[in-house]
């Protein structure tokens, strides 16, 4: 059971990192994170990892999404505060979802 939550803080360590690199004004979503760390069917756990990230100030968790743009972990963060950071960045959200997703999307496996 140890080595359990050993592996899932080092993915979750490793989820973070990544999301630190996202550019300001940018998103992206659970899955391209899977993907680029090698796990591509492991969206669902990036999205605990960003869960998990909302207690610490140098995770941009607000920048992560689902694959269509829906800010589906908005509950996480309260009332608005999700929208409110994604559009203090530039990032237009309409009905909880980023407009013109493809236009702010970042794809760390194509841009890092």
């Amino acid at each position: 059971m140890e080595n359990n939550k050993t592996d899932k803080t080092s993915f979750f360590a490793d989820v973070y990192e990544v999301v630190r690199l996202i550019p300001r004004g940018r998103a992206t979503s659970y899955g391209a994170i899977a993907e680029y760390l090698g796990t591509k069917g492991s969206a669902r756990m990036v999205g605990w990892a960003m869960n998990a990230a909302h207690t610490l100030d140098d995770v941009p968790a607000h920048r992560v999404v689902n694959r269509a743009g829906v800010l589906s972990g908005k509950h996480h963060f309260g009332e608005n505060r999700m929208q409110e950071l994604l559009e203090a960045e530039g990032i237009v959200v309409i009905n909880d979802k980023i407009q013109d997703f493809a236009q702010v999307f970042w794809h760390p496996l194509h841009e890092l």
